[in-house]
């Protein structure tokens, strides 16, 4: 990835439409999954989601090689969707961009709060 992919965003833009593509060819139940893990892993995303790509990829060949095998999406990934996703970012009550911004914030008043007073 040079410089200039990096800042414009354009490998990210080009990676997620290969992974739109290939989850186009998926069964419906393993396409619902695959959208319902899209909505749950990217809140644990940072500002650009370069950090899910690799995550998003593994799991899209979870959900192609499970196909392929004709197991169903119940079989491999329960009932417990959100679940299966806070394990793959990495546990539950990870932290999240709003959890970070929201602690930034409070940061930056606590800050300006102390000027202020002092």
């Amino acid at each position: 990835m040079n410089f200039w992919e990096k800042v414009t965003g354009s490998d990210l833009t080009r990676d997620w439409k290969e992974f739109e593509a290939r989850a186009e060819v998926l069964p419906d139940d393993h396409r619902a999954a695959w959208d319902q893990i899209v909505a749950h892993l990217l809140p644990h995303g940072d500002f650009t989601g370069r950090n899910l790509m690799p995550i998003l990829d593994s799991a899209l060949g979870l959900l192609e090689q499970t196909a392929a095998d004709g197991q169903s999406v119940h079989e491999v990934l329960g009932d417990d969707i959100p679940g299966f996703c806070a394990a793959l970012a990495g546990g539950e009550g990870v932290r999240t961009y709003r959890d970070r911004w929201r602690e930034q914030l409070n940061r930056n008043v606590a800050r300006k709060l102390n000027r202020l007073g002092g």
